[in-house]
């Protein structure tokens, strides 16, 4: 399958990399193809990902038949105006961002929250995106390799069309993930509380002093 994945940095590259380890055929979208390329972080990395395209948005866009939204949340908005709506209209997009707001420093802030997300956000805007919104709440090794935390561990999806969800499901096994461990939510108004966990997960990160952790849900057994 070919995969656009929209923006450059290392949850983005990481994501990359492991589908194409996985045979997919990948670019990277990016605003400034020539600005990437004269960067060391993408140079250095890109060397020993040669098969990874770097294209700029609308580009990208065309190319993929699955896209992932891996841009700044703040920024997400407008790499995808940038990408072009008409490109957009029927693919599935994995909405990996999260709208943290480093404006007032850190720790950062969410925007939209509470009452909105990012994911919401971006389905409304692009009504032909059938947005599926997952693994934005751990790590970007994780996401790919979840082997990385031991014993059982959670990823969630939130999405409105069916079809775009199973597609995203046996992309999720194919990284890794037991069938068990992915917990479809419900529409894309879930998105709101996935979101909202990235400050508990910041505080988290904190604590421990290091980010190699996930979140697990540990229900009750059922009464016979």
């Amino acid at each position: 399958m070919r995969y656009a994945v929209l923006g450059t940095g290392i949850v983005g590259r990481t994501v990359a990399a492991r589908l194409v380890s996985l045979g997919h055929e990948v670019v990277i979208g990016t605003r400034d193809p020539e600005s990437t390329r004269s960067r060391a972080e993408w140079s250095d990395w890109h060397a020993g990902q040669p098969e990874v395209g770097l294209r700029s948005f609308p580009e990208a866009a065309r190319f993929g038949e699955v896209l992932v939204n891996a841009t700044g949340g703040q920024a997400s908005i407008a790499a995808l105006t940038e990408a072009d709506a008409a490109e957009l209209d029927g693919k599935v997009l994995i909405d990996i961002a999260n709208p943290l707001d480093f404006s007032q420093g850190f720790p950062p802030f969410l925007d939209p929250a509470n009452t909105d997300s990012l994911g919401e956000l971006i389905q409304r805007t692009f009504p032909g995106l059938r947005v599926v919104k997952t693994l934005n709440t751990m790590n970007c090794q994780i996401m790919v390799d979840p082997t990385r935390v031991a014993g059982d561990h959670n990823v969630f999806l939130s999405g409105e069309d069916a079809d775009a969800k199973k597609t995203i499901r046996e992309l999720l096994s194919s990284f890794g993930w037991k069938d068990e461990s992915i917990l479809d939510l419900g529409g894309i108004e879930t998105a709101r509380g996935t979101e909202m966990l990235l400050p508990v997960w910041l505080r988290l990160m904190g604590s421990l002093g290091h980010s190699e952790f996930n979140f697990h849900i540990q229900g009750a057994h059922p009464k016979a």
